[in-house]
């Protein structure tokens, strides 16, 4: 990490730098590019703090999109960049609990950064120069991985509902702990009823940006904690003190943990296994009863998945997700429990495939790997029999697909018109005898030949007419 008094400003930005300065006013880079700069994180995305007005910024700029221009800001179009500048500002009340009823230009850059959330994101640097301005200390907040708002949290977080997830968003991304003051007023009665206000698309976001992150366990306990999660996944709630650890040792933690250390376990950059990762034993404590063997206290967890699949559906849909991705997500909460063996005939393995569908065979296998991950928050030993056992299903799969074996009525090598050619009408009786083809296939790749199928299909034909006339 570079703490210095001073960041390296992008020629591109230089450059910009010049025409305000051509024209009589001040610009400085602010927000999380100056915060990623100082802890020498790479940044694109750039946003720029003026005392120019909106109108003024519109003359002396070629193109200029006027995005926000009643919060004064406009996104200048340049160099290949879109650089969102906003005029010096000051807020007052915000009734909706996420926009300023009234917006006032302000004098000064120090003035605009009071405004601030965080003092980590309340730093600015001139353009010409890099010199950093850092009124409350956000250097050293970096320095020191500590998220604390710009003045009073109580305030700040009853300013903008979306302020408090942002918080544990950061902590979980940065890696920084919540300061103490802070930490605790995300929990404020009036702080919650803010945040419960904001729709649920912001908190989604947020959400999975905490999903997205290295590890994602320390945002979703800190949203718990804080009981902003039960605001928005109120089906999580139960998942807390479920208990799961009994003798024969499969878990080590409580429902909420194994979800939370399942999430840490899966793909960082596949949000679709991740979510299911979190929702794939959701729905447990539901079902949860317990056995007496040899005087010894089992667990189970019976049809677990199917209730899981519908809570998933339900939190899913309130969050509103895309249709796709709830299919996605719930398909593989209901799948995840799937058992495999050697013994398994070749026709048994390609039905698998078939009931899960081969496009979701990779991310079964990812879920299947947090889930163990999470059983003791540790990866899977790759000498152990589970994973030698699920290389074995993924090379009998990978072999299936290089035969080109038919795991749908597509791959047949005849299809309706074949069938129309050979005298078979269209209709409910093919589509019956297209299925019996495939079912014979499965079974038996080796008739999937044109001629033996027809033969097939005629035989099943004349079967049918008969049985129908007799």
């Amino acid at each position: 990490m570079s703490l210095k008094n001073c960041v390296q400003i992008p020629l591109d930005l230089i450059k910009v730098n010049e025409i305000f300065k051509k024209n009589g006013f001040n610009a400085y880079l602010v927000g999380g590019a100056v915060r990623d700069m100082i802890m020498g994180i790479p940044c694109h995305d750039w946003d720029l703090a003026t005392n120019a007005k909106p109108e003024e910024v519109m003359k002396i700029f070629h193109r200029v999109i006027p995005t926000g221009i009643a919060h004064g800001t406009v996104t200048i179009h340049i160099f290949g960049h879109e650089i969102e500048t906003t005029t010096f500002r000051t807020e007052a009340e915000y009734s909706d609990g996420r926009h300023p009823d009234k917006v006032s230009y302000a004098a000064t850059i120090e003035e605009d950064l009071s405004r601030r959330d965080f003092t980590m994101n309340a730093i600015a640097a001139e353009l010409g120069t890099g010199k950093l301005i850092d009124p409350f200390n956000g250097i050293d907040d970096i320095k020191n991985k500590i998220i604390r708002t710009v003045g009073s949290p109580k305030d700040r977080f009853t300013e903008d509902g979306l302020r408090p997830v942002r918080a544990i968003r950061f902590a979980s991304q940065l890696g920084f702990s919540i300061e103490e003051n802070t930490l605790k007023a995300l929990s404020l009665p009036e702080v919650q009823e803010k945040t419960k206000g904001i729709s649920v698309e912001r908190f989604r976001d947020e959400f999975c940006k905490i999903l997205k992150t290295e590890k994602p366990s320390i945002g979703l306990h800190i949203l718990e904690q804080t009981k902003i999660m039960s605001l928005f996944i109120p089906e999580f709630n139960v998942c807390r003190g479920c208990i799961q650890k009994d003798e024969r040792g499969f878990h080590e933690f409580d429902v909420a943990d194994h979800l939370f250390y399942a999430t840490d376990g899966a793909p960082k950059d596949n949000l679709i296994v991740r979510l299911a990762a979190f929702y794939h034993d959701i729905g447990k404590p539901e079902s949860c009863t317990t056995e007496l063997v040899n005087g010894v206290e089992h667990i189970h967890f019976h049809g677990h998945e199917k209730i899981s699949e519908r809570k998933c559906k339900a939190s899913m849909t309130n969050l509103k997700f895309s249709n796709e991705e709830i299919k996605k997500v719930s398909h593989l909460v209901l799948e995840h429990m799937f058992y495999y063996e050697s013994v398994w005939s070749d026709a048994a393995v390609r039905r698998f495939i078939i009931r899960i569908g081969k496009e979701n065979f990779s991310d079964l296998i990812d879920l299947r790997l947090a889930d163990i991950y999470g059983m003791h928050n540790f990866p899977i030993d790759p000498n152990s029999s589970t994973w030698k056992n699920l290389l074995e299903l993924q090379k009998r799969i990978q072999k299936m697909e290089d035969e080109k074996s038919a795991l749908s009525v597509k791959d047949l090598c005849i299809n309706g018109k074949d069938l129309m050619a050979i005298g078979i009408p269209s209709g409910k009786q093919m589509g019956l005898i297209l299925n019996e083809l495939f079912e014979t296939v499965l079974d038996s790749p080796s008739m999937n030949e044109r001629e033996k199928l027809l033969t097939l299909a005629k035989n099943i034909y004349a079967e049918k007419l008969k049985f129908n006339n007799a």
